[in-house]
């Protein structure tokens, strides 16, 4: 199963992460599949890549927790429905 999750990097106490596409069995920093975005807490700073984490929905990608919330503050999935709708 394809996963969206949080992939972390930075200094200690300073942590970023990258939100990526990985497969559900390898490890949190493994090699993912494709990078999709950016999401630093500190600062509250997200950059995503919305078509390409349209298309890893449609496809039948697993968000995590996390990256649901960061992907509804983004309103991702109203453009999913609206992608699917069509």
């Amino acid at each position: 199963m394809i996963k969206l999750r949080l992939k972390r990097y930075g200094k200690k106490r300073e942590a970023s992460y990258r939100i990526v596409a990985m497969k559900s069995t390898s490890r949190r920093d493994g090699r993912p599949l494709e990078e999709l975005g950016f999401y630093n807490p500190r600062t509250d700073e997200t950059k995503l890549d919305i078509p390409a984490i349209v298309q890893r929905l449609q496809q039948g990608a697993q968000p995590t927790d996390t990256v649901r919330h960061i992907l509804e503050k983004a309103n991702v999935f109203e453009q999913v429905r609206a992608s699917a709708s069509q």
